[in-house]
């Protein structure tokens, strides 16, 4: 039976030979990733369709931009995706927020320890834990503030989100409350980036909008990134936003939004290729000696967890998430608004960006960058090396009614199966024995069962043989 395959296939998913398939460090300049990348493309272009979502775009960078991106699906109802369509990038803003604060940190204008109430005198939400620390800067970029996760506006509300202005944000303050005393839990607060944002407007005179815009935005050249949303380029440049898929299995046009004075925490719009210009900027500022907007000291600094709460297993830099997936570090910012999920990741060690952007919600970007990530660990093939040795074979093969299909690849002079839809893109390695004959190489090196490509009389590749089950080639 068919069924034989599939529980094979899911309890063997990851059975890569170890010295074919281990892990290794990411070298643009010295391997070929050209069938990566192609594996890449397909696996999102799957994932696309399977989770019915309108379009997402993705970038792989390094100190230099991008090295790899690509747009799939619709901006909006009629226009196609394009790699410069931009998106909400909500809480990635924080990034931003978190740089502007360190710089004016970095010319002795605040001080990390500088409480909260000094900075802003208007500031009067309630603190009714008698011994609590002081709410400080510091505090407030590892959301250790105790702060409410919110100001007291429902902007995050269906269909409307009436986002709050400045001065809307400030008259509330006074009927709010502490959660927690500072210091103590881990609570996310865009309450609390937001008014980094009003910090940032007080002691440099400037509004939110400019100081961003003249000391960060046009100094890394991130022309395609703003601190608001566009009303005038949306549905054009700026892609129209869905919510989470519905029962009919439809995703429903979102509002337009604009997020105003929460704007410090969650206004932002951009690109992949801006996000990978950013992320360009602090792998270069990492290695050098010579401050650009701030300082590379200051940056590892923001990459260092300065928060490490027990209770969630978070942890946090200044400004900046801390992450670790299979033993790695990752630092950056995920983004989730009305109508759009983003993810920025950044790997300090190897020098490598990813950023992904889909314009709708009920998704999780970060799942398809640890993706991509994954499958660029498994290259092994030399700069000089030839791709898709097994070019004819290659294809999307019949995996009903188990599976859905079933795409087989060339893969560093093998063959590579994927299994969809798939969450994660663990690949099935098979090894060339003989003309048409491959086994499966498993997680010693050694090998395993046969996979035999079958051809018509004319000795065209019309499907393939495993466990005694055929499995034929699509012909869309």
């Amino acid at each position: 039976m068919k069924l034989t395959r599939f529980f094979i296939i899911i309890t063997l998913f990851i059975s890569c030979s170890g010295n074919i398939e281990e892990t290794s460090k990411i070298e643009f300049s010295e391997k070929n990733y050209d069938e990566a990348f192609q594996l890449i493309d397909f696996w999102l272009s799957a994932q696309k369709d399977y989770e019915n979502l309108p379009g997402l775009t993705a970038m792989v960078g390094d100190e230099n931009g991008v090295v790899w991106s690509k747009a799939f699906g619709m901006a909006n109802e009629y226009e196609i995706m394009g790699i410069e369509n931009t998106f909400s990038i909500c809480s990635i803003s924080k990034l931003f927020t978190s740089i502007a604060i360190m710089k004016l940190v970095e010319e002795g204008k605040i001080k990390l320890d500088d409480p909260i109430n000094k900075l802003l005198p208007w500031f009067d939400l309630k603190q009714q834990f008698e011994n609590s620390p002081p709410l400080t800067i510091k505090s407030i970029l590892t959301h250790s503030s105790g702060l409410p996760r919110e100001s007291n506006h429902p902007y995050w509300s269906w269909p409307d989100f009436p986002f709050p202005t400045k001065e809307n944000v400030i008259s509330e303050l006074k009927n709010q409350e502490m959660l927690y005393p500072t210091s103590k839990y881990y609570q996310y607060s865009n309450l609390g980036l937001s008014l980094l944002g009003y910090v940032i407007e007080e002691i440099s005179g400037e509004s939110f909008d400019n100081y961003i815009s003249e000391n960060i935005l046009k100094p890394l050249e991130l022309n395609s990134t703003k601190p608001f949303m566009s009303k005038e380029e949306y549905g054009g440049l700026l892609s129209v936003g869905y919510s989470s898929i519905n029962r009919e299995r439809n995703r429903e046009k979102v509002n337009f939004f604009n997020a105003d004075g929460i704007a410090a925490a969650a206004g932002f719009t951009s690109n992949v290729e801006d996000l990978a210009k950013f992320a360009a900027w602090q792998i270069r500022l990492l290695k050098s000696l010579e401050k650009n907007i701030i300082s590379s000291e200051t940056l590892k600094e923001m990459y260092k967890v300065s928060w490490d709460d027990e209770l969630s297993s978070v942890t946090r830099g200044l400004g900046f998430g801390v992450y670790k997936f299979n033993g790695e570090t990752f630092v950056g910012h995920g983004g989730s608004c009305p109508g759009y999920m983003s993810q920025l990741y950044l790997s300090p060690k190897e020098g490598i960006s990813y950023s992904l952007m889909i314009n709708s919600n009920g998704t999780n970007p970060g799942k398809y960058i640890q993706g991509i990530h994954k499958i660029l660990k498994k290259v092994t093939k030399n700069k000089e090396s030839l791709s898709n040795k097994f070019k004819e074979i290659e294809g999307v093969y019949i995996a009903q009614p188990w599976g859905s299909e079933t795409y087989i690849q060339s893969w560093n002079n093998h063959l590579a199966m994927l299994d969809l839809p798939s969450n994660s893109p663990d690949l099935t390695i098979y090894k060339k024995i003989e003309k048409d004959i491959f086994k499966r190489v498993l997680k010693n090196g050694e090998l395993g069962e046969e996979l035999k490509i079958l051809r018509d009389k004319n000795k065209l590749v019309i499907g393939f043989k495993s466990h005694q089950n055929i499995y034929y080639k699509s012909k869309k």
